[in-house]
Parts: C-alpha cells; sequence; structure tokens
C-alpha cells in the first residue's frame, strides 16, 4: 500500500484559533485523511511506549519557532517517509494502534458521524448484497457483514476480500484496490463522491489449489461458479470455440464442480486483469494489458503488423520491484511549496532474472501500478506461506473479542446465466518467446529526480535458475 504526504494546507484554529499547518495523507494518490503535526507525533510515541524506540523510523523533531516555507516542505518530506517505513514495517504497520489511528483519522477527516448505514457490495456478477454496518465498521467488519448476508461460513471468510473498484461505462470494473485493515470501507466509497465507484467481493488467493477448500460449502462454491462465469463473459479468462462449448454444456447439466475443474485448466483462470497500459517490453512506449495470477505477470500486446502476443513474468524472477509516482513540473519547470501540482504518473519497475547472470528491469507505466504491486505482494506472500507449510486460514486475523456478526435475513448467490457465444472479435495469443533472454529488454536506472515517493520490495520468494529452465 502507497502512502504519501504530497502537499500540506493552512488551516484555521477552532474557534478562531492561530492557523496551522495540516498534512493530508494519500493512500495509493486518494486523500484518505488530514492531520496535524501533534498528532502524528502523538502516533510517534505511542508506537514507541509499545514497541520501543530502536524498532521506530526516525521523526522529525520539533521546532521552537514558526516554520518557514521551506522547513515546512522539509518536515513533509520526512513525515511522508515516516508513514512509508512504519507502513512496510510488518510488526508496525499490522499494529492495531497504526491502523486505529488512520481510521479515526478518515472519519474525523471526511467529518462522517458514527451511525447505522446500508452499504451495497456487489458480487463478481453483478449481484447486488445490502448490509447493514456502522459507518465506523473496519475492512474486517464488513466482510463478515458480507459473510453473514450469504451464509458463508466463518472459516471460509479469509479466502475472500473486498475491493473497491470503478465502473466503467461498458459495466466492467477496474480495479482500485483491495480495501485494508486502516480503512472505513463506507467513508472510503462516499467519500470519493461518484456512484462509478462500488465495493466488490471476490476471492483473495492465487493458488488454485486452494479452490477446493471453498468448493466443499455450498455458498463457497456459488461465489466461485458466479465469479468464474462473469471472467470469462468479460474475456479474462482465455477459452477456445471448443473449450466455450464443453463450458456451456456443464453450465446446462448444472455441474458447477466439473465447471470449475474444467475452468482451472484455462489460461489466466483466477486472474485479475488492469487496464490497458504502457510498459518497455519487448520495447518503449509498447502498449499493453497486464494480468496477475498463478503466480506472474502476463503481458498481452500487438507489435506492428503482428498477431497478439504475450509475455510471462514470474514473480519467483524478481528480485525486487518498486513503485515510483511523479509529479510533470508546470510551466517555467520549477515547483514551489503548497503549491498545486499536476497528475501523478505512477510506474511499477521490476528487477527480472532473464538467464542465469542478466537481471534486467522491466516498467510498466499505469494508474494501477500500486494495485499491480500490492497483487505481486500477496502472491509473495501465499508462496511463502506454502513454502513454510503454513495455511491460508491462518492468513485471516481475527481481531481479539471480535465476534461474527450473523444476519437475521441471509441472501443466496444467484446463479449466472448461461454463457454467450464467443466474441469473434477476440484473438487468441502467441507466447511472445519461448525463451525470455532472447528478447531485448530497456532497462532503466535509478528513479527520475521528480521522483515524489517510490517503495522498494525485496523479494523474499526470489530464486536463482539457470539457463535450461528459462
Amino acid at each position: 500500500m502507497h502512502f504519501s504526504i504530497p502537499e500540506t494546507e493552512s488551516r484555521s484554529g477552532d474557534s478562531g484559533g492561530s492557523a496551522y499547518v495540516a498534512y493530508n495523507i494519500h493512500v495509493n494518490g486518494v486523500l484518505h485523511c488530514r492531520v496535524r503535526y501533534s498528532q502524528l507525533l502523538g502516533l510517534h510515541e505511542q508506537l514507541r511506549k509499545e514497541y520501543g524506540a530502536n524498532v521506530l523510523p526516525a521523526f522529525p523533531p520539533k521546532k521552537l519557532f514558526s516554520l518557514t516555507p521551506a522547513e515546512v516542505e522539509q518536515r513533509r518530506e520526512q513525515l511522508e517517509k515516516y508513514m512509508q517505513a512504519v507502513r512496510q514495517d510488518p510488526l508496525l504497520g499490522s499494529s492495531e494502534t497504526f491502523n486505529s489511528f488512520l481510521r479515526r483519522a478518515q472519519q474525523e477527516t471526511q467529518q462522517v458521524p458514527t451511525e447505522e448505514v446500508s452499504l451495497e457490495v456487489l458480487l463478481s456478477n453483478g449481484q447486488k448484497v445490502l448490509v447493514n454496518v456502522l459507518t465506523s465498521d473496519q475492512t474486517e467488519d464488513v466482510l463478515e457483514a458480507v459473510a453473514a448476508k450469504l451464509d458463508l461460513p466463518d472459516d471460509l471468510i479469509g479466502y475472500f476480500s473486498l475491493f473497491l473498484v470503478r465502473e466503467k461505462e461498458d459495466g466492467t470494473f477496474s480495479f482500485v484496490r483491495k480495501l485494508q485493515e486502516f480503512e472505513l470501507p463506507y467513508v472510503s466509497v462516499t467519500s470519493l463522491r461518484s456512484q462509478e465507484y462500488k465495493i466488490v467481493l471476490r476471492k483473495s488467493y492465487w493458488d488454485s489449489a486452494y479452490d477446493d477448500d471453498v468448493m466443499e460449502n455450498r455458498v463457497g462454491l456459488n461465489l466461485l461458479y458466479a465469479q468464474t462465469v462473469s471472467d470469462i463473459e468479460r474475456g479474462w479468462i482465455l477459452v477456445t470455440k471448443e473449450q466455450h462449448r464443453q463450458l456451456k454444456s456443464l453450465q446446462e447439466k448444472v455441474s458447477k464442480k466439473e465447471f470449475l475443474r474444467l475452468a482451472q485448466t484455462l489460461r489466466h483462470y483466477g486472474y485479475l486483469r488492469f487496464d490497458a497500459c504502457v510498459a518497455d517490453f519487448p520495447e518503449k512506449d509498447c502498449p499493453v494489458v497486464v494480468s496477475a495470477g498463478n503466480s506472474e505477470l502476463s503481458l498481452q500486446l500487438r507489435l506492428p503488423g503482428q498477431q497478439l502476443r504475450e509475455g510471462s513474468f514470474r514473480v519467483t524472477r524478481m528480485r525486487c520491484w518498486r513503485v515510483t509516482s511523479s509529479v510533470p513540473l508546470p510551466s517555467g519547470g520549477t515547483s514551489s511549496p503548497g503549491r498545486g501540482r499536476g497528475e501523478v504518473r505512477l510506474e511499477l519497475a521490476f528487477e527480472y532474472l532473464m538467464s542465469k547472470d542478466r537481471l534486467q528491469w522491466v516498467t510498466i507505466t499505469s494508474p494501477q501500478a500500486i494495485m499491480m504491486s500490492i497483487c505481486l505482494q500477496s502472491m509473495v506472500d501465499e508462496l511463502m506461506v506454502k513454502k513454510s507449510g503454513g495455511s491460508i486460514r491462518k492468513m485471516l486475523r481475527r481481531r481479539v473479542g471480535g465476534t461474527l456478526r450473523r444476519s437475521d435475513s441471509q441472501q443466496a448467490v444467484k446463479s449466472p446465466p448461461l454463457l454467450e457465444s464467443p466474441d469473434a472479435s477476440r484473438e487468441s495469443t502467441v507466447k511472445l518467446s519461448s525463451k525470455l533472454s532472447a528478447v531485448s529488454l530497456r532497462g532503466i536506472g535509478s528513479p527520475s529526480t521528480d521522483a515524489s515517493a517510490s517503495d522498494v520490495h525485496g523479494n523474499f520468494a526470489f530464486e536463482g535458475i539457470g539457463d535450461e529452465d528459462l
């Protein structure tokens, strides 16, 4: 998750008090909350009491006198680095102290009183599920309420997550982010003040082997089935005409498990597809469509005069990756602290093991770069859990004293309609290269000087390989 403090505001104190500087904390480029230095200092001191000073990153010191504009900008940069460092620390970033601070600040900033409301959550097939929640309910609370409404068992909740999406004109979803433990879903979606933004329930794991656990339950089976049919209809799962005929036949027989078994063998089953964007693979400014799943990033592209092609990058061959945000400088080439800035440009860059002795950077420029990074991290996390012999069931952290609220009125998952005839305009894809080492890629150096923030993620699942494995 990408934290930034791109700007400050001078605000009047309460009841006509003295003015103060407010720091706007953005999550994935969207305003999350507005806080004062004293509030962040209070958070730092509380974390220090709980975890010790040697665990915490450096916090910008107090000043005796009013800050100059240059000092305000310097403090902004220091606070941004501090928030990023705390969030990325496995212990601090998952602490209730840190997350509850951000939830309270979000509610106060958006001036949303605590009250019971009806919140709409969509399933992958567009079915609406209405749940009664509090405006102050965190993500896990809302997820549990949806599970209760659908009668999904407690031990399967961890297999699903809530996602913030933007509904496009054609009815498809553009994924913004996975809702996190530091935010209030009702406030997050309503503060965007647009009917385009929705909350969607979708499975949260990547390894299709976990489907077996979910399919043993009637509600879990129906959720997977509805999601898979929807993914096929929107073209996310690649299906030949013969496979399409077989799937439709199984639908007609209401053979949901057999339908899913066949779907599991299809290319891009369980993948998350992103909007069209630009990459430097295999050449600069190449239009691509990125999909994430099965421990890889897939890039579909069309070179001039060529068939639609695909290149795959395995997560286990990415040594590290980073998300870089940069802001175009205004005319004149200079930017002053506190002034409005242009649209943020986001890039995901990963260092990939092309051959035994050759690492190469690949860059994807996309407004969804942070969501791509989140997908990479969750795939790595899942691989490490599996490698250690752990269970995905344990990846859902239960709150101490938390109780699952069962709904008085439950709602069934509707069975989706039969698959429509395959889209004749969809083309089959071929592998870009049998050996990625034969593809020339443009490398990138250090982040550009106008980058406002970057996160570097080391990959614990990285594996050294030989040429014969490529």
